[in-house]
């Protein structure tokens, strides 16, 4: 069988054909809008998928289309109930909107649960039983996977990890709330840290690197940090401390057997995850006795949403 699988993200939505052994046979983009109303980013999504169906011929038929959505979003319904970053999006009912254009079977879920899916099926948890897995892109998600089923709570509204508070009274986030660890820990937190550090400081190495890349992203403060830069050394310490607070209170309440990183800021790689894993080894409510919980970069790197959308059709 085949599934388009669609990763819907803040600043862009990936899609592709996927059969039931992971593999994305061929893949289509589309630029977000943060600001377009749902009717029209989902109607340009519609557009795209039927083209698509219409150009790529395969010898399996295709049985659906997966889904997944930024937010809270109910899986029965097909319904976004809340999405920070897209807020346009509030109280619309995606299934029902794409199931009148596109004639297939259309189920919903969170992009990072899809991506946790994914991981968990194909990618780099699939040798293992407890998964969880934190996106660090446009917001920070959070997927769990245990024992092959999707932990997301009742009415699939729970596992939003990002949106864990990690800072009593901190840095105002997009839901509303003040702390959580996507207001420290998404790539848009980091970019707008290092443009203030830009900002404050003329002697700092930041603006050497921005001439040679031309904008600030996620990368920057990591590219200064190896290069010695005092300033970008203190961003990407204060990035890893407070990911590694909110991984360890995950491992605490969860004690899954591998956290798996995701999204922009995990391309950092060993980077990243050898001072996560150190911060957390020096901290961890009992490390010496508890079950070791591994943590890796996903493995399917800007697949994973797309694979794990499909991955709801199949068994």
């Amino acid at each position: 069988m085949i599934v388009i699988g669609v990763d819907v993200g803040g600043t862009s939505i990936k899609g592709g054909a996927i059969n039931d052994k992971g593999e994305v046979l061929d893949s289509f983009t589309i630029r977000t809008d943060r600001k377009a109303e749902a009717e029209v980013t989902f109607g340009l999504i519609a557009d795209a998928i039927n083209e698509f169906i219409n150009t790529h011929k395969y010898d399996e038929p295709y049985v659906g289309v997966g889904l997944g959505i930024p937010g809270l979003v109910n899986q029965e319904t097909g319904i976004v109930a809340s999405s920070p970053n897209l807020p346009t999006w509030l109280n619309f009912n995606i299934k029902k909107f794409l199931e009148e254009k596109i004639k297939l079977p259309i189920k919903v879920v969170n992009d990072a649960s899809a991506a946790a899916l994914g991981e968990a099926k194909f990618g780099c948890g699939k040798k293992y039983n407890y998964l969880l897995m934190i996106t660090l892109g446009t917001g920070v998600g959070g997927g769990i996977v245990f024992n092959g089923q999707l932990i997301d709570g009742y009415k699939n509204m729970g596992a939003q990890l990002g949106h864990s508070i990690i800072q009593l009274n901190g840095r105002p986030c997009s839901c509303g709330r003040k702390g959580c660890l996507e207001a420290y820990c998404s790539a848009t937190a980091l970019v707008r840290e290092t443009n203030r550090i830009i900002r404050y400081h003329p002697d700092t190495m930041l603006h050497q690197v921005l001439k040679e890349h031309g904008k600030v992203d996620a990368r920057i403060a990591f590219i200064g940090d190896r290069m010695g830069d005092k300033y970008a050394h203190r961003l990407v310490e204060e990035y890893v401390k407070n990911l590694s607070e909110g991984l360890l209170s995950f491992c605490n309440i969860f004690r899954p057997e591998i956290i798996v990183l995701s999204g922009g800021v995990a391309n950092e790689g060993d980077y990243l995850i050898s001072r996560v894993k150190k911060y957390m080894e020096e901290r961890e409510y009992g490390y010496k006795n508890a079950p070791e919980v591994i943590i890796k970069q996903a493995e399917l790197g800007y697949d994973s949403g797309k694979i794990g959308a499909a991955c709801l059709f199949f068994k």
